[in-house]
């Protein structure tokens, strides 16, 4: 009795995770995994073919900046676009690159600026974004992910 009495102590002071089944065990692991994942940053940028995978976050987000200002930079060259006055302001456009590759604008403000053209310039805009060359999806721990992002177009009168 006295052995039974030891034994009953022991297990009343060892962590009730000994009983705790295989499915609960992997649960609260995922659980915990979970809530240390940074939510808001990716482990690799969106990519185009010219991007190099291999290098730093920091250059591989360098290389998505670039390669989307310089092509929606060469696709507003071909159109003029005017203004009552001059005016030196910045419109954003926010948009998500999907897990798919392809682009969905969500919105462009301060676009107003342009007055009765703005839905024209909106509408230049996105067959700019729409007509990026392939872009590979952001990933988060080797899964392609949705990402949003925000960019700045800043107009500048000549």
């Amino acid at each position: 009795m006295r052995k039974f009495l030891i034994l009953l102590m022991l297990c009343g002071f060892t962590s009730c995770d000994f009983f705790e089944s295989k499915d609960a065990k992997t649960q609260k692991l995922v659980n915990q995994e979970m809530l240390n994942i940074d939510w808001n940053d990716v482990d690799q940028y969106p990519l185009f073919s010219e991007c190099d995978e291999t290098v730093t976050k920091v250059l591989q987000k360098k290389c998505f900046e670039e390669t989307l200002f310089l092509h929606i930079l060469s696709t507003l060259q071909k159109y003029e676009f005017t203004v009552d006055n001059e005016v030196k302001d910045t419109v954003y456009v926010e948009f998500i690159s999907e897990s798919n590759g392809g682009i969905t604008v969500l919105n462009i403000s301060n676009s107003e600026i342009f007055g009765a053209r703005t839905s024209e310039f909106n509408e230049k805009i996105e067959q700019s974004l729409n007509s990026l060359p392939q872009l590979e999806p952001a990933l988060k721990r080797g899964i392609p992910i949705r990402s949003k992002f925000r960019i700045p177009i800043v107009i500048n009168p000549k």
